[in-house]
């Protein structure tokens, strides 16, 4: 399926560009990734991290579970006002354990920003490295294959968005 979409996607690009001879080149930057050893090690710091606050999730998840169980096996013994406390209480554990959870690992949680850190510096100098090959190379456009087909790079003076803009009567 992978290898359908890419070729399509090609077939389309080579079809639109046509009519103009157009350079351009396929990289697999998930490939490229792997072959550099400190996006290795920044993967293993954001793994050990990831490890880490998923212990102290699994701990707290715990500590709630045990509540849980105890507050059923020891709610018909307890007065109203005993078990509205009690459920207020294990309302808030667990309010504590989601929003820790999302601390950690939610959008834009310790995780993401971990991520953006360690690797996204590494990525930055991938980036870097292509542009630079694109402009050494003059190519026109970079596709990267390792994730469906993206373009990496592309040649400004080909950016056709204002002509669009004017098209559709925007200044």
């Amino acid at each position: 399926m992978k290898k359908k979409l890419l070729l399509i996607a090609f077939c389309v690009l080579l079809i639109a560009t046509a009519s103009q001879a157009q350079r351009y080149a396929v990289i697999d930057s998930k490939y490229i990734l792997e072959k550099l050893t400190d996006y290795k090690d920044a993967q293993k710091k954001l793994d050990q991290f990831s490890e880490q606050w998923q212990q102290e999730i699994d701990q707290k998840q715990t500590l709630v579970d045990k509540m849980i169980k105890d507050y059923d096996a020891e709610q018909v013994m307890l007065s109203d006002e005993l078990k509205k406390k009690r459920e207020d209480e294990l309302y808030n554990k667990e309010k504590e354990l989601r929003d820790l959870q999302k601390k950690r690992f939610g959008f834009e949680g310790d995780l993401f920003k971990k991520r953006q850190e360690l690797i996204k510096p590494i990525q930055d100098r991938v980036y870097n490295a292509v542009q630079k090959l694109a402009v050494d190379r003059q190519y026109d456009f970079i596709l990267d294959k390792s994730e469906g087909i993206t373009v990496i790079f592309a040649d400004p003076k080909l950016d056709k968005s204002d002509e669009v803009l004017r098209n559709l009567g925007v200044k």
